[in-house]
């Protein structure tokens, strides 16, 4: 839904041309074959499921996936068409949920799978699923090394259509760890090669996800799952050193100054007193905390931009309020924007260098931009 700051001054601009723009840098670059899946779980990284799902859609995207059948019904009840893949499975009691919205369910138990060929005979239909194979992940998905078992089990059930077999890579990030990501590469191959022995095969081979897509092209099949690079968070999980794809950030959150205040030397601020001054200091309060995703641990350590120059965050960040020091800032005055994610002259401040400040990955950080921060598209 587009909205404007009118109310308190914190928002969050998403650039969807920069989206667009990432999509066909990312299809480019990987080249032609290759059918794309976008990921747009978890409000699309939080940049806004519906609007993002909207101009992928257009701008020719095959499929898409969430995490959960809510994820996948909110994007059917906005007029999204494209396939859906649900990664978290499906639920004994949504498959009415999943049959109405024509979504297809990804598949990691045999209880799943017999539980929805049960439902598929008594409705005399037959259901799409993708079979997830864990090949190293350790995570979700049938073992690879028990792929002749799998097989013949689904071989049973006939109102099963083993539509897609799928992976997901546990390092594909980091090239110190190649020879593991070729080792699952080679996993699932072999587990193609069991299904088709026993006269099931897939449309869909699927164990690209966005590092491998960038880093190994052997990883390509028929379809890429790209999440992160489509919102332009590449910077800290595409590996360093090798040639991407060029992207656009799509994310900016900004705010305004609330109030400007002088303190003096020795004067403490926040809670806890954990920033004392020390010097006499011009400090400005922004209507921003770490319930809108500003997060905490960025007290007496983080950066903002104010008037194109970089600003300390001073104090604990709170809920809703964060302090910065501005004495340095020239022309600085109530109202001015604060960028906290995003470009101001010359300085840039990306989800990445927060996420670094915190140990974390950007992703963390579009996600924990919370709901009560109004989305600006453009």
């Amino acid at each position: 839904m587009n909205t404007t700051a009118a109310n308190r001054p914190t928002y969050a601009e998403i650039d969807l041309e920069a989206l667009s723009c990432n999509y066909r840098s990312v299809r480019n670059f990987v080249g032609r074959g290759v059918g794309f899946m976008a990921v747009v779980k978890a409000n699309a990284y939080g940049h806004g499921a519906i609007e993002c799902s909207k101009v992928l859609e257009a701008a020719g995207v095959d499929w898409f996936a969430v995490a959960t059948a809510e994820e996948a019904t909110e994007l059917r009840l906005a007029a999204i068409r494209r396939p859906i893949l649900v990664l978290g499975g499906i639920w004994t009691s949504q498959h009415q949920v999943f049959i109405e919205n024509d979504l297809t369910p990804a598949i990691f138990t045999l209880e799943q799978a017999i539980d929805l060929n049960e439902v598929a005979q008594a409705t005399g239909r037959t259901f799409n699923v993708h079979l997830k194979i864990d090949t190293g992940m350790g995570r979700m998905g049938f073992r690879s090394d028990e792929s002749q078992a799998i097989a013949d089990r689904f071989t049973t059930l006939n109102n099963i259509n083993v539509e897609g077999l799928m992976t997901h890579f546990a390092a594909a990030d980091d090239l110190s760890q190649t020879e593991f990501t070729n080792r699952q590469i080679s996993a699932f191959q072999r587990c193609i090669e069991v299904f088709r022995s026993r006269g099931i095969s897939p449309k869909y081979v699927d164990l690209a996800n966005s590092p491998a897509a960038i880093a190994h092209p052997s990883s390509r099949a028929d379809l890429a799952r790209i999440g992160g690079i489509l919102y332009g968070l590449g910077g800290d999980v595409l590996p360093a050193g090798i040639e991407v794809p060029e992207l656009k950030r799509v994310m900016s959150v900004r705010s305004h100054i609330a109030q400007l205040k002088h303190i003096r030397n020795g004067e403490t601020i926040g809670y806890s007193r954990t920033f004392t001054a020390n010097r006499d200091s011009l400090i400005a309060t922004i209507p921003i905390g770490y319930h809108d995703g500003l997060r905490r641990g960025l007290s007496n350590n983080g950066q903002v931009i104010v008037n194109g120059m970089r600003a300390n965050i001073v104090g604990r960040v709170s809920m809703d309020w964060t302090s910065v020091d501005v004495s340095a800032v020239s022309g600085v005055g109530l109202g001015d924007q604060v960028t906290i994610i995003g470009k101001d002259g010359d300085e840039e401040i990306g989800a990445e260098d927060i996420a670094r400040e915190l140990s974390t990955i950007s992703y963390e950080i579009t996600c924990g931009v919370s709901s009560r921060v109004p989305r600006i598209y453009k």
